[in-house]
């Protein structure tokens, strides 16, 4: 089988100047692609600023005969999303290729939380992706080309203690890719979200250190690149990752219960005495899209 190879595609990807998204920038660039080097340079809460980090991964990358550019922007703002999406096309003339990857940690428990620790989590993770991906949409539709990977979490699709903030940001992420998997669908852009593991600045103090030596960043390079390639043509898709271990997670809707016939009022009795289905998984499917679920109301629309 053929190498996968990137020759002449540009990819952006958020949060490049260490950790995983180090790890992106590197793989997609020994491959053949060109590369914008996104990092704010600031600390794990999001405060500070410095170009060293990106100016570092874009040298590394330069020093191996590949090529890329770095971009210091917020990704929290409109003019930073725009920003970086000029910048690959000012250096490039276009955009195949966005990471989403940005990210920052103030985790504290729900009752405990400010507005301050809440909004600074959602700007980063959620609008932060809303800014970058709008402009590098726009280009990828004109181009009739295009791949998306949003950074979702298990603590999103999960949950974890001490990150309502985080887990929220996280699982936004899944409801943009959703529609947007439906928007971009006739412009030949693919879009997905990956849920990774590693043991970087983002997670040391979180996962134990003899389980996070196993989980190295660029175990999670191979699906996240597979993803952003021409090879692949699944689009509205979450997978999970970690130590090597690569997996599907999905949003799942199950048959259920009918109850009534759309003209008599439903008794709060009846759904007690039909719970256990109600609560079911049993023969439960990922839906495409929110229509797919009215099959499910078949028997009382028919």
């Amino acid at each position: 089988m053929s190498d996968i190879k990137f020759d002449g595609r540009v990819a952006i990807v958020t949060g490049a100047g260490a950790g995983i998204g180090k790890e992106y920038a590197l793989e997609l660039a020994r491959r053949g692609a060109k590369v914008v080097v996104n990092d704010l340079g600031g600390t794990r809460d999001g405060s500070g600023a410095s170009a060293s980090a990106a100016d570092a991964v874009v040298e590394e990358i330069k020093s191996a005969g590949g090529e890329a550019v770095a971009n210091y922007d917020n990704v929290a703002t409109m003019e930073g999303g725009v920003n970086i999406v000029k910048t690959a096309v000012d250096a490039y003339g276009k955009v195949d290729i966005l990471i989403n990857n940005a990210g920052i940690l103030r985790d504290k428990s729900f009752l405990k939380m400010t507005e301050a620790e809440w909004d600074a989590v959602i700007g980063v993770h959620l609008k932060g992706a809303f800014c970058v991906t709008q402009p590098a949409a726009k280009v990828m539709k004109e181009n009739n080309y295009g791949r998306i990977v949003f950074t979702s979490s298990t603590s999103g699709l999960y949950g974890n203690f001490g990150q309502t903030n985080y887990g929220a940001a996280k699982m936004g992420l899944v409801g943009i890719m959703n529609t947007l998997k439906l928007e971009m669908a006739k412009y030949n852009v693919k879009i997905n979200t990956i849920a990774p593991t590693a043991w970087t600045r983002m997670t040391e103090d979180v996962i134990p250190e003899e389980m996070g030596k196993k989980m190295k960043a660029q175990f999670n390079v191979p699906l996240v690149v597979y993803l952003c390639s021409e090879d692949n043509q699944e689009s509205g898709k979450t997978y999970v990752m970690g130590a090597g271990w690569y997996g599907r997670s999905a949003i799942v809707c199950a048959p259920g219960a009918c109850l009534g016939d759309t003209e008599r009022d439903i008794a709060v009795e009846e759904i007690r005495d039909n719970f256990t289905k109600i609560d079911s998984l049993d023969n439960a499917e990922p839906a495409n899209s929110g229509s797919d679920v009215f099959k499910y109301m078949g028997p009382l629309l028919a």
